[in-house]
């Protein structure tokens, strides 16, 4: 068994592809302090969680308990290493989706994998960390990556009205630890954007990974920066013109092909 767990379980929009990409690509440096388990390992899981965020109901919980039941009976060796969890999908859809305004599915599905690594692997102390952003900020970043990947077709004021009850992460954060019995960790995007790993850097802390091994990681690009306003309002005239899905992402590719190849130049 692991010597032990730290769960980062969300939240989306908060830096968590470029602190994924850090782990990911100093995976040879970081193994014999942690093993990192990342959203590509574990699809099934993750799609029982947005699913509970989405209809809330006992099946679906169940579902999600008992992957990730599965998921934590699985694991052999690393007595000696740490095993990290990260996937913001841990908490379920990003919020602005219909019937989806905030996290309110989070704190039920982190008190399960709470419990459920309590069973299984007693004794082994077990951490949730928590990436936070700036409500606005976040409610902006929340907007524009659901014109981006979905058909959404509500504007800029009505979304926010919406959703702004979502956007309070401290809250949502405050929530989470109410229903946990173990520690809760909470890392602010706008502390760490700067630093060199971002805000991989203060997770590696609470993993314990000495600063000597962090300064010798490779640094990675910020991930999935915003693009140019001019480029999203496209996407989102695409959204609203194109009824059928494959000719919508068609013209949503294209206009994206034409930003980055008009960023290359």
């Amino acid at each position: 068994m692991p010597r032990a767990i730290v769960i980062h379980a969300g939240f989306h929009k908060t830096g968590t592809s470029t602190l994924q990409q850090v782990l990911r690509q100093n995976r040879a440096a970081l193994k014999p302090h942690l093993r990192a388990m990342l959203g590509p390992q574990m699809p099934e899981l993750l799609h029982a969680a947005r699913g509970y965020s989405t209809w809330r109901d006992p099946f679906t919980l169940d579902k999600f308990a008992h992957r990730f039941r599965a998921l934590m009976a699985g694991l052999t060796g690393m007595p000696r290493r740490l095993l990290c969890l990260s996937a913001e999908e841990l908490s379920g859809h990003l919020p602005g989706r219909e019937g989806i305004p905030d996290y309110r599915a989070a704190p039920v599905l982190a008190a399960e994998m709470a419990r459920i690594v309590t069973e299984l692997l007693p004794g082994v102390p077990l951490r949730f960390v928590l990436t936070l952003r700036q409500p606005d900020s976040w409610l902006r970043s929340a907007y524009w990556e659901h014109v981006k990947s979905s058909s959404l077709t509500r504007d800029w004021e009505s979304f926010a009205t919406a959703t702004r009850p979502g956007a309070d992460l401290a809250a949502a954060a405050d929530r989470v630890a109410a229903a946990l019995p173990c520690p809760v960790s909470r890392i602010w995007l706008e502390d760490c954007a700067d630093q060199p790993l971002g805000p991989a850097g203060p997770l590696l802390d609470l993993c314990g990974v000495p600063a000597a091994v962090q300064t010798g990681l490779k640094p990675v690009p910020r991930a999935n920066s915003r693009a140019d306003d001019a480029v999203l309002l496209a996407l989102l005239a695409a959204n609203r013109d194109y009824t059928d899905r494959d000719a919508r992402q068609a013209a949503k590719r294209a206009i994206l092909k034409a930003a980055q190849e008009k960023a290359r130049d």
